[in-house]
C-alpha cells in the first residue's frame, strides 16, 4: 500500500495470477501456523490461502492487543509469497467479535484513547487497501453479554466489511450492524464511507441512525453479507469463494480493487489526524464518559 492508498500488485514477486514458481525441492511446507495470544493463523502454501481465527474469549473484542497482534499478522502473510487469500474467522464458539472493546474507550488517559484509535485505523487501513482476497466467514450466535444481541455489531461489523467478499452462518438469532448511535457515540467518516459503498445510502443513513443490528436474511437483502449458508458449510463456502476469486489474473483483480477503493482511501488518509483528534475530544466528553460507563455497568449486570 502506498502513502495515496494505492494498491501496486507487482509488491510481491510473482507471476500475475500465479504464485512464484519454485523448484519442488524449495518448494514451503505445504501447511504451516503461526500464533499469539488473541490470533490463530493457518496457511495452506499448496492453495495459497490463510485463515486467520480470532481466539480472545469471551467476545473477541477489538482491543488495542487484539487489534496490534491482527496488523502484526496481517503484515506476516501480505509478506508471505505463498499467501494469495485469507479467511477471517472465529475460533471462539458462538461470536464472530463483539465489535470495539469499550474498556478502552472509558477512564483512560487521552494518549490512551490516541493510541487506541490509531490501531482500530490501522485495522482499518491494512484490511480495506490489502492486496490479498479477503473473505469474511461470520461464525456466531446471539449469547452476546450485551442488551443488543448479535454476531458483530460496531467494530466487529466493520472488519467485515473491509473483505471483498462476506458470508454469514445461517441463524435466526444471529445480528450484524454498526450500533454505535444505541451507545450514544457517533460512526466515523470512514465507517460510514465503507458501509455506504456496501449497503447504499438510504439504507446506511436508516441503519446508521437507528444504530440497527440486522439480522441475517435482512443482511443478506441489504447487501450487507452476500451469501448466507448453513453453519457446517461456512469454512467450505469460504474456501470455495477464495478460490474461485483467485483463479482470475492477480494484476487485474488487484487493480480493479484499487480502483474502486483508491478515493476512501486517498479521503481517509488526508484527515487520520484529525480523526484521532476528533475522537479523543469526543470520547473525552464527560457526557459520553458517563453514557459509556453506564453501558459498562449494565453489561457487568448481565454477566452476573
Amino acid at each position: 500500500l502506498s502513502p495515496q492508498g494505492v494498491l501496486f500488485p507487482c509488491s510481491r514477486p510473482q507471476v500475475w495470477g500465479q504464485a512464484a514458481w519454485q523448484p519442488p525441492s524449495l518448494l514451503p511446507t505445504q501447511r504451516r501456523a503461526f500464533s499469539n495470544n488473541k490470533i490463530l493463523v493457518e496457511l495452506d502454501a499448496s492453495s495459497g490461502v490463510a485463515t486467520m481465527k480470532f481466539k480472545s474469549p469471551p467476545v473477541n473484542g477489538l482491543s488495542l492487543d487484539f487489534l496490534t497482534e491482527f496488523c502484526i499478522s496481517l503484515e506476516k502473510l501480505e509478506n508471505d509469497r505463498a499467501c494469495r487469500g485469507l479467511i477471517i474467522t472465529s475460533a471462539v464458539p458462538r461470536i464472530f467479535s463483539a465489535g470495539l472493546d469499550i474498556t478502552e474507550m472509558c477512564g483512560k488517559s487521552t494518549e490512551h484513547y490516541a493510541e487506541f484509535w490509531r490501531a482500530v485505523q490501522e485495522m482499518w487501513l491494512r484490511m480495506y487497501g490489502s492486496s490479498m482476497v479477503t473473505v469474511a466467514a461470520i461464525n456466531a450466535n446471539s449469547q452476546l453479554p450485551s442488551p443488543c444481541q448479535g454476531s458483530s455489531p460496531a467494530g466487529g461489523c466493520l472488519m467485515a466489511l473491509t473483505c471483498d467478499y462476506r458470508i454469514m452462518a445461517e441463524n435466526p438469532k444471529y445480528r450484524i450492524g454498526l450500533n454505535e448511535t444505541q451507545l450514544g457515540i457517533v460512526a466515523p467518516f470512514w465507517f460510514k464511507d465503507t458501509f455506504v459503498n456496501t449497503v447504499g445510502h438510504r439504507v446506511a443513513e436508516r441503519s446508521l441512525q437507528l444504530g440497527l443490528l440486522h439480522s441475517v436474511t435482512e443482511a443478506h437483502q441489504i447487501g450487507l453479507v452476500d451469501e448466507v449458508v448453513p453453519e457446517e458449510k461456512l469454512q467450505e463456502k469460504a474456501a470455495a469463494v477464495v478460490a474461485q476469486w483467485l483463479a482470475l489474473p492477480d494484476h487485474a483483480r488487484q487493480l480493479s480493487k484499487s480502483m474502486m477503493r483508491k478515493a476512501v482511501l486517498d479521503h481517509f488518509l488526508a484527515h487520520r489526524e484529525e480523526d484521532i483528534q476528533n475522537f479523543v475530544k469526543f470520547t473525552s466528553k464527560d457526557s459520553i464518559q458517563k453514557s459509556l460507563s453506564v453501558y459498562m455497568e449494565m453489561l457487568k449486570k448481565k454477566k452476573s
